[in-house]
């Protein structure tokens, strides 16, 4: 690395990934200056949370940070207030919305995404609620505490992972999700409908492939209307049925974008001296080249860490395995690798019990693994998905058999530093 004192780092955006992004640049020995911007009104802080243990009885309320107090100032890290308006690629500088202009030799998009908006009559009405922020968490925990029936407006994590916590205050919980099983889009058909039944036994009024057709307000107060039809009422709703990546400022700034900020391996965009990364970034898998985009901790932080060494010279790909975490009431679900629908599964451990997994065959080869309430697995899981390694049925099956023994036997395979 040559002498970097006379560089700058922009980054946009204060999440986990932009915050990463500069912890790693000061960590690999970068000495020029390094600016993140924040466009929310909080210092930093731990997004997941807020729809576990910030929600919950007896919750501290009391958010977590990203970095200790002092951490800013020790690694000379700007954190402005501000957000970004425009991108000048060709001048390379950044408009604030004050009018004022940042330069940089280097500018990385950590932009996030925002939640989508609920297609129906009423979703703006006072009591309607979505969850991504501090400040939609503090305002859900103002409403729950005069609630005494909810309804949540789709079945992905966030919407069972609020379900589950507003069933703990003791609530009247229903869950409307226009598809035929929660978490759809992440969980094999085995976990899914065993997420169904344990939440049913948990006392959520799960109402599958039932949307939200309109939510209304009268002297009673809040009532969601189905698509079939049904009205429930409700003294809150929350809703969660997806979000968008933020593009706006790449789109305007002439950067390619395709559900995401399109990168290639080592993170840049189509545009030199910019970088995107987190939940915004549109990148190449490892497996197969296709496109993707993940929404996790484990993606933007280890991002983040990519992007700075990419910055400072190191031409790798990015190529990490995905990890991603859901704490449902008692249940914590652990996933490792990405499951695709003609995946095999093969299950290991009782799902009576409530401590099982599930290992996703694709072709013979290891692809995924979906451990819950069995954290030895989901570790081991993320040692052994991704290096190809064919395992057949039979093989899980057998007495004795575990994750974390398989992982042992098998040789090695050192992964990136961490920085």
């Amino acid at each position: 690395m040559g002498n970097t004192s006379n560089e700058s780092v922009l980054v946009i955006g204060a999440g986990q990934a932009g915050i990463q992004v500069a912890d790693s640049l000061r960590a690999e020995g970068f000495t020029g200056n390094v600016t993140i911007l924040n466009d929310e009104a909080h210092s930093p802080y731990q997004r997941p949370p807020l729809s576990k243990d910030y929600l919950g009885p007896g919750s501290s309320a009391e958010p977590l940070p990203l970095r200790g107090p002092g951490f800013f100032a020790d690694k000379d890290i700007a954190l402005l207030a501000a957000s970004a308006v425009s991108i000048d690629t060709e001048a390379r500088s950044v408009t604030l919305s004050g009018g004022v202009s940042l330069d940089y030799t280097h500018l990385v998009l950590a932009t996030g995404a925002a939640n989508r908006q609920l297609p129906c009559p009423g979703a703006d009405l006072e009591g309607v609620h979505a969850l991504r922020t501090l400040t939609d968490a503090r305002r859900l925990q103002d409403s729950l505490s005069a609630a005494r029936k909810v309804v949540v407006v789709g079945a992905g994590f966030i919407g069972l992972e609020f379900a589950a916590g507003a069933r703990a205050r003791g609530l009247e919980v229903t869950v409307l999700e226009f598809a035929p099983r929660p978490m759809g889009r992440a969980l094999s058909v085995t976990a899914s409908d065993w997420f169904t039944q344990r939440h049913i036994q948990d006392g959520i009024d799960l109402r599958l492939n039932e949307g939200v057709a309109a939510i209304h307000r009268d002297a009673a107060g809040l009532s969601v209307e189905s698509t079939d039809g049904t009205r429930y009422p409700a003294d809150l709703v929350l809703y969660g049925v997806g979000v968008d990546p933020r593009t706006e400022l790449a789109r305007k700034a002439g950067l390619e974008v395709e559900n995401g900020i399109v990168v290639d391996s080592a993170l840049r965009t189509s545009v030199p001296g910019v970088w995107a990364v987190g939940d915004c970034a549109s990148f190449p898998r490892r497996d197969s080249g296709a496109r993707m985009r993940l929404e996790s901790v484990q993606n933007a932080t280890d991002q983040g860490r990519h992007a700075a060494r990419s910055i400072l010279g190191d031409e790798a790909a990015y190529a990490r395995t995905p990890w991603f975490w859901s704490t449902q009431g008692s249940i914590r679900l652990q996933i490792a690798g990405i499951s695709e629908p003609g995946d095999e599964p093969v299950l290991l451990g009782d799902p009576a019990a409530g401590k099982f997994s599930i290992a996703l065959l694709r072709d013979g080869v290891l692809a995924a693994v979906e451990s819950v309430n069995s954290p030895a697995d989901h570790i081991a899981a993320r040692k052994l998905v991704g290096r190809g390694l064919a395992v057949t049925p039979e093989e899980i099956a057998a007495p004795g058999f575990s994750f974390k023994a398989l992982a042992k036997s098998l040789p090695v395979v050192p992964e990136p530093v961490p920085a």
